[in-house]
C-alpha cells in the first residue's frame, strides 16, 4: 500500500505526518508526493495542486486534513474517487472551548472591564442574565453539533440553523432552509458560525442578514472568512447594530497589517487557531477509515461534492 502527503502552500509539516502515518501503518510505503511520482493507493492534502489531482488518477481515496474542503473544490476537477474529510480528529473540543469563551467573554462584558483598565477606572457591573443572550450556532455538522451541546451545558439557550432538516439535541431548536434563515437570524443575540463554505454560504453574513440578527448581537467566526463581508460587518458594529466580533477567519489568510479589523476597538483577532487538527488523533481516523475501504466496509465523512460538504 501507498500512501502519498501532499500540502501547500506551506509543506514543513508534511514529514511530522508521514511519521505518524508509518507507525500506525509499518507495512506501508509513506511518502512526500513530488511531480512524476507513481500512483499511490491513497492521499493525504491539504489544498492540492493542479498538477497533484490530474496526476494521481488511481487514488481509492483522498483524505482532507481538515473539516472544510472549500479550498479543494475550488479547482473544480473531477475527481474518480471519494473525498473524505476529517469529523473531528479533536478539533471539536478546541472549537468548543474557543466559542465558549468568545461567548462568555461578551455576555460577561469583559471588554468593556478592559477598557476601564486602559483608564484606572473601578467599575463594577450589574451581572447580564443569560436568557437574554439566546446563542444561534449557523451550521449543524459534527462541529457545530458539539459547540451547540457545550454552550447549552454552560447555560445559554441555544439554537441551531442547518441547510437541511436532521436529528436535533435534547434542548436545542433546529431552524432549516433557507426560508427559516431569517427566523433564525431574528431569534440570536450571539451568532456562532460553523457552516462549510459552498456558493450558497459564501457572503452569508452581510449587511442584509446581519440587520436581521438582535440589535446589539454580536458575531463569533470560526468557519471561514468569506463568510463575511468586511465593510458590511464593521459598517453594522459602527452603527451599533452589531456589538462586536471575534474573528479566527479571513478573506485573505495572514490578516494583512493595513486591515481594519487589527484595529477596530470591537473587534477581536486570532489567527486561524480555534481548532488545529491533532497529529494523533487524525491520522488514527485515517489509517481506520482505510483499513474499512480495505476491508470493503463504508466510511463516513465522505463530500458531496455537488454540496461542498
Amino acid at each position: 500500500m501507498k500512501i502519498t502527503c501532499h500540502f501547500q502552500p506551506d509543506s514543513s509539516e508534511v514529514d511530522r505526518w508521514i511519521r505518524h502515518f508509518s507507525q500506525l501503518l509499518p507495512d506501508a510505503e509513506v511518502t512526500r508526493w513530488q511531480p512524476g511520482d507513481a500512483p499511490a493507493d491513497y492521499a493525504f492534502i491539504w489544498n492540492p495542486s493542479r498538477q497533484f489531482i490530474t496526476e494521481q488518477t488511481r487514488l481509492k481515496a483522498m483524505f482532507n486534513a481538515g473539516a472544510g474542503v472549500d479550498a479543494f473544490l475550488k479547482l473544480g476537477l473531477p475527481v474518480s474517487c471519494p473525498l473524505i474529510r476529517l469529523e473531528d480528529a479533536g478539533m471539536g473540543e478546541q472549537m468548543s472551548d474557543y466559542v465558549v469563551q468568545a461567548a462568555l467573554h461578551h455576555f460577561r462584558g469583559f471588554d468593556r472591564f478592559q477598557e476601564q483598565q486602559q483608564a484606572a477606572l473601578w467599575r463594577q457591573r450589574a451581572p447580564s442574565d443569560k436568557a437574554d443572550f439566546p446563542v444561534g450556532v449557523l451550521g449543524f455538522g459534527v462541529l457545530g453539533q458539539r459547540v451547540a451541546r457545550d454552550l447549552s451545558a454552560h447555560g445559554f439557550a441555544v439554537h441551531a440553523w442547518a441547510r437541511s432538516d436532521r436529528d436535533t439535541i435534547d434542548g436545542i431548536r433546529l431552524f432549516h432552509g433557507e426560508h427559516a434563515l431569517g427566523e433564525f437570524l431574528a431569534a440570536t443575540r450571539i451568532l456562532a458560525c460553523l457552516l462549510p463554505l459552498t456558493p450558497e454560504t459564501e457572503n452569508i453574513l452581510n449587511r442584509e442578514n446581519l440587520g436581521r440578527l438582535r440589535r446589539g448581537a454580536y458575531v463569533i467566526n470560526v468557519a471561514r472568512g468569506a463568510h463575511v463581508v468586511d465593510d458590511d460587518l464593521i459598517a453594522a458594529i459602527d452603527e451599533g447594530q452589531i456589538a462586536g466580533a471575534t474573528l479566527d477567519v479571513f478573506r485573505e489568510e495572514p490578516l494583512p497589517r493595513s486591515h481594519p479589523f487589527w484595529r477596530h476597538p470591537r473587534v477581536r483577532v486570532t489567527p486561524h487557531i480555534a481548532a488545529i487538527s491533532l497529529y494523533s488523533d487524525s491520522v488514527r481516523q485515517v489509517v481506520e477509515k482505510i483499513r474499512r475501504i480495505e476491508a470493503g466496509l463504508p466510511v463516513t465523512g465522505v463530500v458531496d461534492t455537488g454540496r461542498g460538504y
